[in-house]
């Protein structure tokens, strides 16, 4: 059964980089935090990356909202995550598993989840990945690991059995909380809630959605042909 929106333990967080669509979600009570990344903030025109993260965290100071580090190597990763996480309180800082020449970044997570910064470690899709991490998170600061369920789907493989595992192995770190990160359908809240995952961060057009949890298929199903027959009427269609 499709549960409502209220009864969700699934945590919502909003993931996006525009500052106004950012507001519109922490109006909302339901959105629990927020995640950002580089390619969003690319495709917000965001060229200052300093200057939008203190913007945004002058209005949202109350929810966790995460910022990645764009280096490459090891060292002005860190570098990077350190002054990253002086930004507030509430900014967890997101480390990717492996930087670009797939050198895993399992040391400097756990040098930093250890000395007190909150990670969100980021592009996680495979079960030894998240067993890796977990690993070395044990014991640290809060932090929250995010595993690309919707890009697992993308190759063609159900992300399902993959997010039952991470839990399971996630139990280990009771500081870690898993993200289902990427989704692409309004279903895959459902699919986060029924798996466990503690939070899912999706983009404004899928938490738009949620507001059709539980509606009446027969009434969406005349709702689809009225909105046929007008955009028709509109576009002036004869035969």
């Amino acid at each position: 059964m499709t549960k409502a929106l209220s009864d969700l333990r699934v945590k919502l967080f909003a993931d996006g980089a525009d500052k106004a669509g950012m507001l519109e979600m922490y109006a909302k009570p339901y959105i629990k935090g927020f995640t950002t990344n580089p390619t969003l903030m690319r495709k917000a025109g965001i060229s200052d990356y300093r200057a939008f993260a203190r913007d945004v965290l002058a209005s949202i100071k109350d929810r966790p909202i995460s910022f990645e580090v764009f280096a490459d190597d090891v060292e002005n990763m860190e570098r990077q995550a350190k002054e990253i996480s002086t930004w507030g309180d509430n900014v967890y800082v997101k480390i990717p598993v492996t930087n670009t020449k797939s050198r895993p970044t399992t040391e400097l997570v756990h040098k930093l989840s250890h000395a007190g910064v909150k990670l969100n470690i980021t592009a996680l899709m495979t079960v030894e990945q998240v067993r890796t991490v977990t690993s070395a998170v044990i014991g640290g600061a809060p932090c929250c690991i995010s595993v690309f369920a919707g890009r697992i789907a993308d190759s063609g493989r159900d992300p399902m059995p993959i997010m039952r595992r991470s839990v399971e192995i996630m139990r280990a770190s009771p500081n870690a909380e898993l993200i289902w990160a990427s989704p692409r359908e309004l279903l895959n809240v459902m699919q986060a809630e029924e798996v466990g995952c503690h939070i899912i961060t999706a983009t404004n057009d899928i938490l738009k959605k949620l507001e059709l949890i539980g509606k009446d298929l027969t009434e969406f199903s005349l709702d689809t042909v009225k909105m046929f027959h007008e955009d028709a009427t509109k576009a002036g269609f004869a035969l």
